[in-house]
């Protein structure tokens, strides 16, 4: 008989969020399984989603506050405080996002990140020092300066003035003034939580390969690459690193690579990050099954993805985890990838828009589920 079950389902893009999806299996299981032990965990990666992630499994406090949008826009932007009010949980979407900026008005040239700067300031002074930063989904390629700026420090031209923090400033850095940088930035810990590896330049760099979906051009592009290029130059040489050397410095635009000279920061992978302050290792222990998935299952969940990260976790125990998407491609490769088995959930031919709809994706998810497990629990000790 089954005991004890975790569910960690990614979000289900354009659907249904993590949370309603395990709320969603939580109740089918409980009717057909009513003695079992359920522990649900939402899950995402380091992008949009991952600070209601956190903030749905930890004892928080959400923070409202104002500050500026990518086109430097008043806006109210929300963020969590852990209940012993140590740690701060940001997601950088809640005030660089993409969605923020109309789409003809995106254009990641003139785009800052001083929103995000500004809700990092604000939890600094309600006494903060330790910092969860979601990077992804923004609508910048500023390479953090939008956010530093917001910080107290200053970036200079040829001339000595001051750069609005954008990204066409990048290019015309000479100098960097961190007198005025925020007190508390010295005793604060940064952890910078994404689920990329890109560079932070180049033809697989931030510009290259992200600025597009953002609104850049192709001459935009070739602008905000140089920019980048440079800006690294300057980096090397005052603050004596080479961010262009880092793996996943090219996240969000550059925020990653940018902010790791100016603070105590740490780059790691969003499902580490999130799997880590859930104490996921430690909840799972015992555990007789592993339910996960998301969307579309293929080849690149296995890379350095959320499902991936569960995997992992349930590697070291000997955990089976079986898979449950949307749509599924190259099962075989998963299968080989170590999960224990791969499931679509869908009842046969349907439209993609059909498949989509949150109702229809939540049933058919039950249903899939409500089978899996009536197949495990016939041959479970």
């Amino acid at each position: 008989m089954i005991q004890k079950i975790i569910l960690a389902f990614d979000t289900f893009k354009g659907s249904a969020t993590s949370l309603e999806l395990a709320q969603a299996v939580k109740t089918t299981l409980l009717k057909e399984l009513p003695h079992c032990n359920i522990l649900s965990f939402p899950i995402a990666d380091g992008g949009e989603g991952t600070t209601q992630a956190l903030c749905s499994t930890l004892h928080v406090d959400t923070i409202h506050c104002r500050v500026h949008d990518p086109l430097m826009r008043p806006i109210e932007a929300r963020y969590a405080i852990t209940a012993d009010g140590t740690t701060a949980i940001i997601e950088m979407a809640a005030s660089s996002g993409l969605p923020l900026v109309e789409p003809e008005k995106r254009n990641p040239l003139y785009t800052t990140t001083y929103g995000t700067g500004e809700l990092i300031k604000d939890a600094l002074n309600r006494g903060c020092r330790r910092f969860i930063i979601g990077l992804g989904g923004s609508a910048t390629n500023d390479a953090g300066i939008g956010a530093l700026n917001a910080l107290g420090i200053r970036f200079l031209d040829h001339q000595g003035k001051e750069l609005s923090p954008i990204g066409k400033s990048l290019k015309a850095i000479k100098s960097i003034d961190e007198r005025s940088r925020h007190h508390a930035l010295k005793e604060s810990e940064f952890i910078l939580a994404c689920d990329v590896s890109n560079p932070f330049s180049g033809t697989q760099g931030a510009a290259h390969i992200f600025a597009p979906q953002k609104g850049a051009s192709p001459d935009h592009v070739t602008t905000l690459d140089e920019g980048l290029k440079q800006y690294a130059a300057i980096l090397k040489h005052a603050k004596k690193i080479d961010i262009n050397a880092i793996p996943g410095a090219g996240a969000a635009g550059g925020m990653s690579g940018g902010l790791l000279p100016f603070l105590h920061a740490t780059l790691k992978p969003g499902i580490e990050t999130l799997l880590e302050a859930l104490n996921f290792r430690e909840a799972i222990e015992d555990a007789d099954l592993i339910l996960t998935g998301e969307g579309k299952l293929d080849a690149q969940t296995t890379m350095g993805k959320a499902l991936n990260g569960i995997l992992s976790a349930a590697y070291e125990k000997q955990i089976p985890v079986i898979a449950l998407g949307g749509q599924v491609e190259e099962s075989e490769a998963l299968h080989k990838a170590g999960f224990t088995a791969i499931f679509s959930i869908q009842p046969g031919v349907i439209s993609l828009e059909e498949a989509m709809l949150k109702e229809n994706a939540l049933q058919n998810l039950q249903r899939t589920v409500l089978q899996v497990v009536r197949l495990v629990n016939r041959f479970k000790p």
